[in-house]
């Protein structure tokens, strides 16, 4: 066959192509035009800023409250706060932004008693990642059990939302699953905690509050949500999430500087019963956090490397069974 000694005009793709593989073999980026040789900032789902966390996390740091919406699960009759994806693959990649290895996916209001996402997302995730579902008193012991084996180790009563759950099934529940180990994680208004104080103080397995327990953020030890949360984590019979600062601050970021004292206090009375959360995707937010700063906040809180292994490593370990 005869060849052809037609000349091609390179394609501007080609010339972009040749150009980057000459300034490698090279070792000279500035042969490269200087328009494509600025870093392009990099994007994160469901968080805004792009830069890395500052704060250096000890090994095995952990995430204790995340949330995966994915599109192949349907959402619950009637749930009200619906989220656009956020996967596993999304989550994976804002990891490596925070510097966390592990996680605790925790089912949200959307799916209601529906865990088949968060199985999913266990399955991906590994024995790096563990669960909190949402069940009712409608589940079997043999369900309760497939979900252990699928890496869960507790239950959420989210109160706060119009849940599928009610505070009645809390003791009925609580007691089966005592002998998995597992815990209740609660979000409660403060009157409704309040108003099942006794329910909540005779429960046979430890308590896990969201979100600082709702704390108002100017309370002391005179008021009674601050004194029934404290006094239960002073027994070693609860645990708090430094989760959702933008929650509650008035002041907002970057600091949510309003949180500091609550989040400190907490730290300093019971470090031993404290973990942290992202929150992401960040359900409720409209206008996303930057997880890095919020993670970088978190840290000051602690003001030390050994509280910030204490609640990032040996608390998350001891309460997910990691």
């Amino acid at each position: 066959m005869e060849t052809s000694t037609m000349h091609v005009q390179p394609s501007r793709r080609h010339f972009l192509r040749r150009s980057a593989q000459w300034a490698i073999s090279l070792g000279a980026g500035s042969y490269l035009p200087s328009a494509l040789a600025q870093p392009q900032p990099v994007s994160y789902p469901h968080s805004s800023g792009s830069e890395a966390a500052s704060a250096r996390l000890p090994a095995d740091a952990c995430d204790c409250h995340m949330h995966v919406y994915d599109p192949r699960f349907p959402w619950a009759p009637g749930a009200r706060l619906l989220h656009p994806a956020a996967t596993v693959a999304m989550y994976r990649h804002l990891q490596q932004r925070l510097g966390t290895t592990r996680n605790v996916v925790v089912t949200p209001s959307a799916y209601g008693v529906d865990n088949r996402c968060t199985l999913d997302a266990l399955a991906q995730l590994g024995p790096r990642a563990r669960g909190v579902a949402v069940v009712n008193d409608q589940v079997s012991d043999d369900q309760l059990q497939a979900l252990h084996q699928a890496g869960v180790r507790g239950l959420r009563f989210n109160l706060a939302l119009g849940s599928v759950t009610t505070v009645e099934m809390m003791e009925p529940l609580a007691r089966r699953v005592a002998p998995l180990g597992w815990h209740l994680q609660v979000n409660m208004p403060n009157e409704v905690l309040l108003a099942n104080r006794a329910v909540l103080a005779r429960l046979p397995v430890p308590l896990v509050f969201d979100h600082f327990a709702r704390i108002p953020l100017q309370a002391d030890a005179t008021h009674p949500v601050f004194d029934f949360v404290t006094g239960l984590m002073r027994e070693r019979r609860a645990s708090v999430k430094l989760s959702g600062a933008y929650l509650y601050s008035k002041r907002g970021a970057p600091d949510y500087d309003d949180v500091a004292p609550l989040a400190r206090t907490l730290v300093q009375l019971a470090p031993s019963q404290v973990v942290w959360g992202s929150d992401w995707p960040h359900p409720t937010e409209e206008h996303k956090p930057d997880d890095a700063r919020l993670l970088d906040v978190m840290t000051t809180w602690l003001g030390s490397d050994a509280l910030m292994r204490t609640v990032l490593v040996d608390n998350p370990t001891r309460l997910y069974h990691f």
